[in-house]
């Protein structure tokens, strides 16, 4: 049964030699009317008399997909016309043709595609490899960034028909990140093959380093490149989590409402699960890092949603943030990547501290002192800060009889709640300070000690549950019996 609908023929130019265009498509231009050529820069568009070309949507639209869209729904509109058009495009229909792709799933019309030579024939041919065999992966040259920088092996990059794109594709990867082979050749030394004109008199095929792919020639429609081998990324996945950050927050009704003020309390909390995750290491348990793969990933996530949310405001993106903090490093660090000599981490805090004051401008000891920290950590970084112009006790000998004398103004301060709480203060200050000189972290040792408290109550939770004592009725000297011999097990 003959199908009804408008029909659209599709053949493909070939590579750019007319000797590789078949038969088969020249008796269907002959054949066929009206013609469409997706873009007259191809060196056989000549064979398609009295065609209309799409250069002129390619040079109005900003993006490649709205190209795309455009093209189809004009070639659809003249078939509804005309019943039947003919479509030509550069090398093989099937290869590389999102305007094919769209045609094929439009259901307003019936397209056929004939088969045609590609400009892949002619690149194996010239490199002299089997795709198959060597297991060459094709990317998209304006989709490197997403779907290419993470792959490793054989690459065949096609749409590099201008030096920026092979810009952005070199910019793509850092140098830094790509982990070399056994012969330890980096990114930059990397060889790659540029290969241009195939099957035309202009033919070139070049071999370059990956350092130098975008000065090596100028590069056309007719460019592409071919990588033998690039080494394993170590940031493989991230590309697709970024992407995934962007998809939630565009499609998520609760990604949409969120802030980065409303997402403070995720952040807070993500970052307090990963110090348990931390904490629950176990050295002679590989599992126990699954744990904290977990938690990285949700603090890590929360980075990339305010990152999200910035860009969408136009404000900035996590390229910004990566690069802001790639740079800070390198400034801080002038004993790594500069000429400072270090005799210990000593010298580098204080190389840290001093960079910071002529980057930040500060006036004050206390300037970056976060207010929002934590009270203990907050007070630790107080002393701490003070310490560095020299306010501080000589040793923890000075500083620990602060604890007795603050405990006695506390109960001098009894019976009035104002005095109390500014004497109960001032005695956590003085613990914070013994714990700063022994280099314990307040914060980490008051969680470790109320810990045990929680274990060690939970025992006696039980042992009185063993004993049918009901804790709510029994008196303080039963619990403290049962407290005592929970703390001799």
């Amino acid at each position: 049964m003959n199908d009804p609908r408008p029909r659209i023929v599709v053949v493909g130019l070939g590579p750019g030699g007319e000797s590789h265009v078949t038969r088969e498509t020249l008796d269907a231009v002959d054949r066929i009317e009206p013609r469409f050529l997706r873009t007259s820069v191809h060196p056989t568009a000549h064979l398609v008399p009295d065609a209309t070309s799409f250069d002129d949507v390619y040079e109005a639209a900003d993006r490649f997909d709205d190209v795309y869209e455009e093209i189809v729904e004009r070639l659809v509109a003249s078939a509804v016309s005309n019943g039947a058009v003919l479509y030509a495009v550069p090398g093989s229909p099937l290869v590389l043709e999102r305007t094919v792709r769209l045609l094929l799933d439009d259901e307003r019309v019936t397209t056929e595609v004939l088969p045609a030579m590609s400009f892949l024939d002619l690149v194996w041919a010239r490199l002299g490899i089997d795709p198959v065999e060597a297991g060459v992966r094709l990317v998209d040259g304006h989709e490197f960034a997403r779907s290419g920088a993470d792959a490793s092996g054989p690459l065949l990059v096609a749409h590099t028909h201008a030096n920026w794109v092979l810009s952005d594709i070199k910019l793509s990867i850092d140098d830094v990140d790509v982990v070399g082979d056994a012969a330890g050749t980096s990114l930059a030394e990397t060889p790659v093959t540029l290969l241009q004109a195939l099957g035309t008199e202009d033919e070139r095929i070049v071999t370059t380093t990956w350092a130098d792919m975008d000065r090596a020639l100028e590069a056309d429609h007719l460019t592409s490149l071919y990588v033998p081998e690039l080494g394993a990324h170590p940031g493989l996945g991230y590309v697709r989590f970024h992407d995934l950050a962007r998809t939630l927050r565009e499609r998520c009704p609760w990604d949409i409402e969120q802030t980065h003020t409303s997402l403070v309390p995720y952040l807070i909390e993500e970052s307090y699960e990963l110090v348990d995750a931390i904490q629950g290491l176990d050295p002679d348990d590989p599992a126990s890092d699954e744990h904290l793969i977990e938690e990285l990933g949700d603090l890590l996530y929360q980075i990339e949603f305010h990152a999200t949310i910035a860009e969408q405001e136009g404000r900035f993106s996590i390229a910004d943030v990566t690069s802001a903090i790639h740079d800070k490093l390198v400034r801080r660090h002038p004993h790594v990547f500069g000429d400072v000599d270090v005799e210990g981490s000593d010298d580098v805090l204080a190389n840290w501290e001093a960079i910071k004051r002529a980057e930040k401008g500060r006036t004050s000891v206390f300037d970056g002192v976060a207010g929002s920290l934590p009270s203990l950590s907050y007070a630790h970084q107080v002393q701490r800060k003070a310490a560095k112009v020299g306010f501080d006790w000589p040793s923890v000998d000075g500083a620990l009889p602060k604890i007795a004398e603050e405990a006695a103004e506390l109960a001098d301060a009894l019976g009035d709640d104002d005095e109390s709480r500014d004497e109960l203060g001032d005695l956590l200050f003085a613990v914070v300070n013994v714990a700063r000189h022994l280099r314990v972290d307040p914060e980490a040792a008051l969680r470790a000690a109320a810990d045990k408290f929680r274990r060690r109550f939970e025992s006696v939770e039980l042992l009185a549950a063993e004993r049918s004592i009901d804790l709510h009725d029994a008196d303080l000297g039963t619990l403290d019996a049962l407290w005592d011999e929970i703390k001799r097990v």
